[in-house]
């Protein structure tokens, strides 16, 4: 049998895997998708290439010995992100149990080893099959070398022979070298011949076939800037072309005879496969011992039924459902299709036959028809928009997954399923791609995926809910997060009204501002320049107008915003232009922002609400977001102007909690003194003023008052001394004086911190007071930062997410109480601690007396929640 040698690229491949694919995190929080990806990919290559000897080479470190032509060869490249570098010993794990070789050689790089093993093959006429991403290995093509290059992720594979080669790019192997030396490669920061691309390259190689050729022939060079270019840029052409070159003589010490391959140990694999949480690569492996050339599925045969018609008994009583969409937005995403996985089987929905079946709506709108979806609020919204409202939703897989582990940065369901250990479905960019290469695959391909989905939601639902059971958040799934995820839908359905012409008036309004600071600023700086510019502006600053420099960057003078508030008393350029920038923002986010998004005919915006995002279980606002419109700046308070009720003769109505979380630290910590402040509703800030002073209430001062309140809401977000120095402009050490002294006053504040600490560090975690978790696995850490930072995550988490779930519940309780009242009154949007409504005129009465005692009363603390509400023609004049 002739020997078959393949050599894989180990750093290209496994940085194109962790590139084409999400993010992953196992079950001990290790990220594992670039493993998973490259091993993806090797198993397939054990099948297809099914070789006799096997190596996977890899690069040793940055200094090479390319680096003496060239210092700055590879110069410029991003760092390697962390969640990367640490799957490359995992990978070697892998590789470890696979039996498989794999090298690395100090100052040489993968290419080099590659480039030696297969000259080293070749003379012996071995077949050689090279897999990377880097079309510099193109050089080493030839009769028996076959180079497969990744082009898509790394599951669409090109494989180049010297026929294809001359096809594809009018070039023989050996002629990549002088391709690179006269293009340059920015990826590895190989200068080139600057201006000349690979459509000129190819030309001069066409004509000249080398680069020596080209410049023993310049003068029958067309075009006199390319020979201009060309003279200009010699010893870069020839210096690029002798990096370009693989060293296929390397130093190596591994032989073709030590890297042989006779399959893997089965046991072995699935041992390491299952410690990973691979569990659909298990599936692929299961049964077999590698090497024995039979095909194997990548996932395990699912049964399902592409259906014309619709029949209610075939939905069932309980029944998985997934609405497919593929893109985010699902206000006006389209529905690929549907899928539907029950006791009787699985069933893939055409969309347009879903939408046209009386028997679907009516199953759909059946609340006694139990029905497990991946994202509640993005189903209802979606057949909302279908004129479907969907009812008897029992289970949303991604808040569950969400609730068991914030900390999670992917909840969709094939991670959702890796970590469960019952993976049998690909993920997203698998089947679909990514960005704007996104596209729906055939019928076959799109409704296996969506059924698979749908099937493995029904296995796993199970399971998922005794943990949750386990972790007594079942109730917080069930009473909270999922009734909220309906409201939230239909909040975010029915939208916010946009008083279109307002905006663009003020937009005008801005851009005559901005224009007008423009020519103030030309006029201190002397010149006119691109403000925005920081390498025009740092020159104008510390050059010209001779301003002391507080920060250099690698590129000039640092013009960030916290360099030019520390200027601001040194010139009057200075304020001009941290307005000049305040104002921009304005401009370009928010006025043009909420332009670009609000429906032409409807004039709503229809923003999005993440309720699976923040640690500590805060909603956000996405596509726009409208919980962080500016409300410091006056320009910023007029945008409110333009939110407006969607019908004539109504109201907006907004309700905000006061100090809910220094509430919420006095309920949870204890403190006699805290408590009785609020019970006696006195002002919080002035009596800790008091306290911390040792002054009577008419001696507090308004600088005492601010500094206390900046102590107050400090402790709640953990502050250290440095911390409390910089916000109130004194020294470290009078700022740790100042807490010394505000724990004095509040002893079982200092307590209660010291208590939690103490607890997130016996359990790993914190929870609310209605038992949301926020895993802090660094609380124990060796390294001092992260080990403070988790201390403080401990110390605010209970609090900041205590008073994010009680704003929740308050939600729905009003939700409730409205219906009930048969109001017409609905709620648009939640800011964090506010609560803004439209509503007719003729309802503020009831909505003045409902609203805050609803709000007021939705938790039983030891201290009272008050709540503050305005009303008026808009947003604005409600505040």
């Amino acid at each position: 049998m002739r020997n078959k040698l393949v050599l894989i690229d180990g750093n290209s491949v496994i940085y194109r895997a962790f590139f084409a694919l999400p993010l992953l995190n196992n079950d001990k929080g290790v990220y594992t998708n670039a493993v998973y990806g490259f091993t993806n990919m090797l198993l397939k290559i054990l099948e297809d290439e099914k070789p006799t000897h096997l190596l996977v080479a890899f690069d040793a470190g940055k200094t090479t010995f390319r680096h003496e032509t060239y210092k700055e060869y590879k110069g410029g490249r991003q760092k390697t992100p962390p969640e990367l570098s640490e799957q490359i010993p995992l990978l070697k794990e892998v590789l470890d149990a696979f039996n498989i070789s794999h090298y690395q050689l100090d100052l040489y790089e993968a290419d080099d080893i590659i480039g030696t093993l297969s000259k080293q093959a070749q003379d012996e006429k071995w077949d050689v099959t090279v897999i990377s991403g880097d079309k510099d290995l193109l050089q080493l093509v030839s009769d028996n070398v076959t180079v497969n290059l990744t082009k898509k992720g790394i599951s669409d594979i090109e494989p180049y022979t010297p026929d294809f080669m001359y096809e594809k790019m009018s070039i023989a192997p050996q002629q990549i070298i002088d391709l690179k030396a006269l293009m340059g490669d920015n990826s590895d920061n190989i200068p080139g011949v600057p201006g000349v691309g690979e459509k000129t390259a190819l030309k001069l190689l066409k004509q000249f076939e080398t680069v020596d050729n080209v410049y023993e022939n310049l003068e029958d060079v067309s075009g006199k800037k390319l020979k201009e270019k060309l003279e200009n840029h010699k010893d870069d052409a020839f210096m690029s072309k002798k990096l370009v070159i693989i060293d296929r003589n390397s130093p190596i010490d591994v032989s073709l005879d030590r890297i042989t391959y006779n399959g893997y140990p089965q046991a072995d694999v699935s041992a390491i496969f299952k410690d990973l949480g691979f569990q659909s690569l298990l599936n692929r492996i299961d049964g077999e011992s590698g090497g024995d050339g039979e095909e194997r599925a990548d996932l395990n045969e699912i049964d399902y039924t592409i259906v014309d018609h619709v029949d209610e008994d075939m939905l069932g009583s309980e029944a998985a459902v997934v609405v497919e969409m593929l893109e985010d937005n699902y206000h006006y995403g389209k529905v690929e299709g549907i899928g539907v996985v029950n006791e009787s089987g699985a069933y893939f929905i055409p969309t347009d036959t879903a939408i046209e079946s009386e028997a679907f709506k009516s199953w759909a709108e059946d609340n006694s028809k139990s029905k497990v979806v991946f994202d509640a609020k993005k189903t209802l919204v979606a057949l909302l928009n279908k004129n479907i409202h969907i009812k008897g939703i029992t289970f949303d897989m991604l808040l569950t997954s969400y609730l068991i582990n914030p900390a999670e940065n992917n909840h969709d369901i094939p991670a959702i399923a890796h970590r469960m250990g019952t993976a049998d479905v690909l993920f997203d960019e698998e089947v679909y791609g990514k960005g704007a290469k996104m596209k729906v695959p055939g019928q076959k391909e799109l409704s296996e995926h969506v059924s698979r989905k749908a099937n493995v939601m029904f296995q796993i639902k199970d399971d998922m809910q005794q943990q949750l059971k386990t972790n007594e958040q079942y109730e917080l799934l069930k009473e909270l997060e999922m009734p909220l995820a309906l409201i939230l839908g239909e909040m975010e359905h029915s939208g916010v009204r946009i008083d279109v012409e307002r905006i663009r008036e003020m937009g005008d309004d801005l851009k005559q501002r901005l224009n007008n600071l423009e020519e103030e600023i030309y006029e201190l700086a002397g010149e006119e320049f691109n403000i925005n510019s920081p390498k025009q502006l740092g020159p104008i600053l510390f050059e010209r107008l001779g301003l002391p420099v507080i920060k250099k960057t690698k590129t000039g003078y640092s013009t960030a915003a916290d360099v030019l508030e520390q200027l601001q008393n040194e010139h009057a350029i200075i304020p001009k232009l941290l307005l000049y920038r305040q104002l921009g923002k304005l401009q370009s986010t928010y006025i043009a922002g909420l332009l670009k998004v609000v429906d032409k005919d409807t004039h709503k915006i229809h923003t999005r609400f993440n309720q699976a995002l923040t640690q500590t279980g805060r909603l956000s606002s996405v596509d726009p977001n409208l919980q962080n419109i500016p409300i410091r700046l006056e320009e910023g308070r007029k945008i409110r102007h333009a939110f407006v009720p969607s019908k004539k003769d109504w109201i907006m109505f907004a309700a905000d909690y006061s100090q809910i979380e220094l509430r919420v630290l006095a309920h949870i910590a204890g403190d006699e003194k805290l408590v009785e402040a609020f019970r006696n509703d006195l002002d919080i800030h002035t009596q800790t003023a008091m306290d911390v002073f040792h002054v009577k209430r008419d001696e507090v001062t308004a600088n005492m008052r601010r500094q206390a309140k900046a102590v107050n809401f400090g402790i709640v977000y953990g502050i250290s001394d440095y911390g409390l120095s910089q916000s109130l402009g004194i020294t470290r050490k009078e700022a740790k004086q100042f807490i010394e002294r505000y724990f004095e006053s509040y002893p079982d504040v200092k307590a209660y911190m010291d208590e939690i600490v103490q607890e997130a560090k016996h359990n790993g975690y914190v929870t609310t007071i209605m038992k949301r978790r926020r895993y802090l696995p660094e609380i124990t850490s060796r390294n001092f930062n992260r080990r403070s930072f988790a201390e403080r995550t401990a110390m605010n988490t209970p609090i900041q997410g205590s008073a994010a779930d009680i704003i929740k519940k308050a939600m729905i309780d009003l939700n409730g109480k409205l219906k009930e009242e048969k109001l017409e009154a609905r709620m648009l949007l939640q800011v964090h601690d506010e609560l803004i409504l439209e509503a007719p005129k003729e309802e503020v009465e009831q909505l003045k007396e409902i609203v805050p005692a609803i709000m007021e009363k939705t938790v039983d603390l030891d201290v009272p929640l008050k709540v503050d509400y305005e009303y008026g023609d808009s947003w604005f004049d409600a505040k």
